[in-house]
Parts: C-alpha cells; sequence; structure tokens
C-alpha cells in the first residue's frame, strides 16, 4: 500500500514510542490521537512562553536536546532525547540514528561559524541559519516535535546576534508554508530568502 503523502513512516517493529493503536506513548496516559494533540498543543505553548521569557543560549547542537526537553517535558518521557528508531517521509529517508554523533559534529561546526558573522551582515546570517535549518531538519534527531525544537533554536540563534526572527507568525500562514516547503524540498535558497526577510532587529 502506497504512504499517504507527507506521512511519516517508522521503523519501530516493537512500538517502543507507540501504543497499538498508534497514539504516541505520553505522560497523560492519553489514549486517544486527537486528544493527545490537543493536550500536546496546550503544554507545549506553556512552555514556549517560558522560552521566550528566559531563553537557552545556544552553545552547540547539545542545546537542540535542551529545547526540545523544555518544550516537550510535560507531555513525553523521552523529550531531549534522541530518536532510536528510524524515520522516512514520503519514502525519503532522514539521518540514520546509528550515525547521529556525526551530524551533530556538523551542526556543532555550522553553529561555530554562525557566531563568527557579524551581526550587521544580514544575509550571511540568514544563509547560515538556513544551512543550519536544512541539515538539522534532514537529521531530524527526535521522534516528535522536530519541527518546533529546530524552529525555536534558529531563532534563538538569530536572538543571539540581535534578531527578532518568526518562522510560524499565527497571522502569516505564507510565511509558514515557505518553511515547510524549504525545509520539505532541502530548498536552501528558499530557506535563506525567507529568514533574510523576518530577520527583524530588536
Amino acid at each position: 500500500m502506497p504512504t499517504p503523502k507527507n506521512r511519516y513512516s517508522y521503523l519501530d517493529p516493537i512500538n517502543q514510542y507507540t501504543l497499538k493503536n498508534g497514539v504516541l506513548r505520553n505522560k497523560a496516559n492519553i489514549e486517544d490521537e486527537t486528544v493527545l494533540l490537543i493536550y500536546e498543543s496546550l503544554k507545549v505553548s506553556k512552555r514556549l512562553e517560558e522560552l521566550y521569557s528566559q531563553p537557552i543560549k545556544i552553545i552547540d547542537s547539545s542545546s537542540l536536546l535542551e529545547i526540545h526537553h523544555q518544550l516537550f517535558q510535560d507531555v513525553y518521557e523521552w523529550a531531549g532525547k534522541v530518536r532510536t528508531v528510524n524515520i522516512s517521509k514520503d519514502g525519503k529517508p532522514f539521518f540514520e540514528g546509528e550515525r547521529f554523533q556525526t551530524g551533530f559534529i556538523y551542526i556543532d561546526s555550522l553553529v561555530t561559524e554562525f557566531a563568527k558573522i557579524n551581526p550587521e551582515q544580514r544575509f550571511e546570517l540568514a544563509e547560515k541559519l538556513a544551512e543550519i535549518l536544512d541539515n538539522i531538519n534532514f537529521l531530524h534527531p527526535f521522534r516528535e516535535g522536530n519541527g518546533r525544537a529546530q524552529r525555536e533554536f534558529i531563532r534563538l540563534l538569530a536572538f543571539q546576534k540581535g534578531y527578532h526572527l518568526n518562522l510560524n507568525p499565527p497571522d502569516n500562514k505564507k510565511i509558514y508554508n515557505n518553511y515547510m516547503k524549504g525545509t520539505i524540498d532541502s530548498d536552501v535558497k528558499l530557506l535563506t530568502e525567507l529568514i533574510k526577510g523576518e530577520l527583524n532587529p530588536y
């Protein structure tokens, strides 16, 4: 049977993360997917507010795990921990979990390069943020919540250079749609132009 478009596939034969009905195991013991989505959204929104008021300083790729834990700590036991199953989407595999160490080392090198860019060089900042975003998206290190964690990661990187960056504003779906297209298609040029247009000085 063909995989529906924009659907993930997981190699998880022993249901490490899910109940028998496919719902993610969660701290609230919710067994209905719709209810879980609502519960998750409420809990993550609260933790996101905390992240805005008390920003995490991005040091290297370990900060991505810290962000994920911050966002999902109320919902999943594995918040902030890398996935132990492999993932594909529309038949395209993400980074193999067995090679995560290599992937994280590469992300670290990109973060180091970003740190050296002058805050006044907006295009260079946008270009490097797009490259970081593209690589983190390919890494896809978590079983759930990759998009939210990676958007916060680059938002906080931009913040550290004195810029505001929101790739999912509630009043502009076009920005989010371009973000999704850029990450799905690994279109770094599109992501660069998108980020450059949304980098606003504080």
